[in-house]
């Protein structure tokens, strides 16, 4: 099935794919709330946040040690879990600007003609990813549509005044400046930084622990933590309902057509949870919210890139982009394409947990792709290695979604079954296989 996408949040009577971002015009609004005075963890462990009229939220017994979250054991575990999610997330607003040239018709075409300039706001959120505590310094992943739009003025689409808030300190006068450090229309991920920011230094917030996406099964627990209608962060609860799949829409450039693997849940996702976090029951990131379906017939199918993908883009941006002017993925193509057969359910004994497995085999090789003479159509892939990374590749995203792991200079280690012999063959990781993407 093949959906529309659009880059902002609408409600149309046909089911449409849409990509849950909130526009705002003029400029981003303050939240009528309370103010968050202070936030402290007490003798108990607890999350405490102290508002200005004098009043408390106890959020949950988390501890706060390094750079993770370790959930306590408790009933109230999803609360825990939300509040994990909490302390990693920030609300993202995108400023931009576009000019609209005037003409008034009439006997005189063109008399009165000029333009006018409009500025306005895009709302969405993000995560918390690297985190040094003692600099304040921060890398955030979010939606590459959260940051761009193709009618803006900015010369490439995204945003040159973009603003984080984090939980807690959402009001106007607590907006943090980010730096876009790169991102991908493709995969629909982006990374800000934020530096020197004197809130992350010493407090509760955290960057997020990332768990397996790839080890996530039908049925779990999924808390998306975003930023619903650009009000403030907020978590919603549902659970995995389709562990992968792909879909395939027109990109936020309306013009592109992407196909993103995906977890699709039935966590309630509105406009403004674009970029923001997908929590699994110990607080851990399995995802990265970035579309739903609008349908008046259709209820909570919304859909989050798996964090293996995301955060393996994040670190791709981080390298290939961070400190230098380069602002897209570089992605190794060794020219080989997947076949597979075999699709079947297995269950794990040790945990009941149900998940697919398939045979994935080369079907074609480029005769000019990195891969020639080294993979021969037919061979069964057993696993790979990237940058010392084992993957076991039972499925066929699994070799694809580890490529984006490779860099120039790496060798890529491929385990196959050729003609009933097991062997490994080794492919050089060149500059001339570097695309952007």
């Amino acid at each position: 099935m093949e959906f529309d996408l659009k880059n902002k949040w609408i409600a149309l009577s046909a089911a449409v794919l849409v990509l849950v971002l909130t526009i705002t015009s003029i400029a981003f609004c303050g939240k009528s709330r309370t103010e968050v005075d202070s936030a402290k963890i007490n003798e108990r462990g607890e999350l405490v946040i102290v508002f200005s009229d004098g009043s408390e939220q106890n959020v949950g017994a988390i501890s706060n040690e390094g750079t993770t979250i370790n959930i306590s054991s408790s009933d109230e575990s999803v609360a825990h879990a939300a509040a994990a999610g909490l302390v990693s997330a920030v609300s993202v607003t995108s400023h931009f600007e576009k000019t609209v040239n005037n003409s008034y018709g009439g006997f005189f075409p063109g008399f009165g003609s000029g333009s006018s300039t409009s500025s306005y706001s895009s709302e969405g959120a993000g995560v918390i990813y690297k985190l040094d505590r003692e600099s304040g310094s921060a890398f955030i992943i979010t939606n590459y549509h959260v940051v761009y739009d193709s009618a803006s003025n900015s010369s490439d689409g995204i945003s040159e005044k973009i603003e984080v808030y984090l939980w807690g300190a959402e009001g106007e006068n607590y907006a943090i400046p980010a730096e876009y450090v790169g991102g991908s229309l493709y995969y629909d991920i982006a990374v800000l930084y934020v530096e020197n920011c004197p809130a992350l230094v010493n407090s509760v917030y955290n960057s997020v622990s990332v768990a397996d996406s790839d080890s996530v099964s039908v049925g779990a627990s999924a808390i998306a933590v975003g930023n619903p209608r650009g009000e403030g962060i907020a978590a919603s609860l549902g659970i995995v309902s389709v562990a992968s799949e792909y879909i395939t829409m027109t990109a936020a450039n309306a013009q592109s057509t992407v196909s993103f693997r995906v977890i699709r849940v039935d966590t309630a996702v509105n406009s403004g949870n674009s970029g923001g976090g997908l929590y699994n029951s110990a607080g851990q990131l399995i995802g990265i919210v970035n579309a739903k379906i609008v349908d008046n017939k259709v209820e909570n199918i919304g859909y989050a890139i798996p964090s293996v993908v995301a955060t393996a883009v994040a670190d791709n941006i981080i390298d290939n982009c961070f400190g230098s002017e380069n602002r897209s993925v570089k992605r190794a193509l060794i020219g080989v394409t997947l076949g597979s057969s075999g699709s079947h359910a297995v269950v794990d004994t040790e945990t009941g947990a149900l998940r697919i497995e398939e045979k994935v085999s080369v079907a074609e090789v480029a005769a000019d792709g990195a891969a020639s003479g080294r993979l021969l159509v037919g061979d069964e892939i057993r696993s790979i290695t990237v940058g010392g990374k084992t993957v076991d590749v039972t499925r066929g995203y699994h070799l694809i979604d580890a490529m984006i792991a490779a860099r120039v200079g790496d060798t890529v280690k491929i385990d196959i079954v050729r003609s009933g012999e097991q062997m490994s063959v080794e492919i050089p990781i060149t500059e001339s296989v570097i695309v952007e993407y």
